[in-house]
């Protein structure tokens, strides 16, 4: 029985994705998931170069891309030729939303900046994404998200006092400006259907991770504090933390509401602990973190971290396991809530993650995963009016 495809949000949402590596793509996914169309532009032969990045299938072929390119149609257009430029055009002239992700002046060189569409495509969105943004006095620097993590902030709170500041083993920066790109281009659809005006949306790498700050400008203005790192807790807020376990697991603890934390220290067996009244409320808990979290992490390093999860679960504390890929591909919990999808790929199928959020009335989806560089180019060119000479012409002379 076939399967309903409801529609989505952004089904009939027109995109041309002129971006590569990660936080431009991202943004184009998120769309894509949701219903637009994305076409996506690359440069003829490899292709976006997160095609050859990280673990890679027998054909050479990133499992990343089978995920980040998903949903999408891929054109190849050389955009240091003419005609690669004039059939970037032509297509930015069809679309409600273009993403760009190049280096600031980068589009306007090669006369695709967005003044180039005011009379043309008044109603363009126009997507910019760059590591400081379109202006200011860094605007020109170059800014990969590892410099703009730390640029923004972010690196300072990350990792234990007196060692080199880490982070994460993900792109977050690259990921995190692709979230608000795409949140950008949704407020502007919002917008252009009230005044039938396009805009442009400056994206900045560092500013996006900059949003993630929380009180740090604050706490800073009004107090004169600076937050410095604190390994796996987080200042001001006690207890929670990560604990080793007996099984060599560990476990993360949230015990700081109050009444919270009277049960967690009761099923530790600390009831001196958690009958102290100076220790009630989160302010005189904070005084006393070493205290607290040293008879917590004895507790859970006598137990294995099932029994460990078993008890605080009875008692309502939050808890849960560090995961692992493999934790989650085998938690039952990920599997009932549709967080795996599998798509169809050269020799096989594989599984890619679900994208959020979930929408009851219009779903997104995965439609097909990551495909091959310009598996799509004739077929968009040609709904442009490009004909099969032409086609063979710029192809033989490397402009697609």
């Amino acid at each position: 029985m076939a399967v309903e495809q409801r529609e989505r949000p952004l089904d009939g949402v027109r995109v041309i994705e002129v971006g590569q590596l990660l936080a431009g793509p991202f943004t184009g996914t998120l769309l894509a998931y949701f219903g637009a169309d994305v076409i996506k532009v690359e440069p003829p032969g490899d292709g976006d170069p997160i095609r050859g990045w990280r673990l890679l299938d027998d054909d050479g072929t990133s499992y990343w891309w089978r995920s980040l390119g998903r949903n999408k149609r891929c054109v190849t257009a050389n955009l240091r030729s003419q005609v690669g430029r004039d059939i970037v055009r032509r297509l930015v002239e069809t679309a409600d939303v273009v993403i760009e992700n190049f280096k600031p002046g980068t589009m306007e060189k090669w006369g695709l900046g967005p003044e180039a569409f005011q009379e043309s495509n008044p109603k363009l969105i126009y997507s910019r994404i760059s590591g400081y943004g379109q202006t200011g006095p860094y605007a020109a620097k170059p800014g990969y998200a590892s410099v703009t993590e730390g640029f923004s902030g972010f690196r300072y709170v990350n990792g234990v006092p007196g060692e080199p500041p880490v982070r994460p083993n993900l792109s977050l920066g690259d990921t995190i400006s692709g979230l608000h790109a795409a949140f950008g281009v949704v407020l502007a659809l919002l917008a252009q259907r009230a005044s039938g005006k396009g805009q442009v949306i400056d994206t900045a790498l560092y500013e996006s991770m900059f949003n993630l700050m929380e009180g740090i400008v604050p706490e800073y203005s009004g107090a004169g504090e600076v937050r410095q790192p604190s390994g796996s807790t987080i200042t001001g807020i006690v207890p929670t933390n990560t604990y080793l376990c007996a099984d060599a697991k560990h476990v993360v603890i949230g015990g700081n509401g109050d009444s919270i934390y009277k049960r967690l220290m009761t099923a530790v067996g600390r009831q001196d602990l958690a009958d102290d009244p100076a220790l009630a409320h989160n302010p005189g808990r904070v005084a006393a973190q070493e205290r607290i979290d040293d008879a917590i992490a004895a507790w859970t390093a006598t137990l294995p971290s099932a029994e460990v999860m078993r008890l605080l679960d009875a008692a309502e504390v939050p808890v849960g396991l560090i995961y692992s890929v493999a934790d989650m591909r085998a938690d039952p919990h990920y599997q009932a809530r549709g967080m795996f999808e599998t798509v169809d790929v050269p020799g096989g199928t594989m599984e890619i993650p679900a994208i959020m959020p979930r929408l009851d009335g219009t779903p997104g989806r995965t439609t097909h995963a990551g495909p091959e560089v310009g598996a799509h180019t004739d077929a968009v060119l040609r709904a442009l009016g490009v004909t099969e000479q032409e086609l063979a012409d710029w192809r033989a002379s490397g402009d697609i």
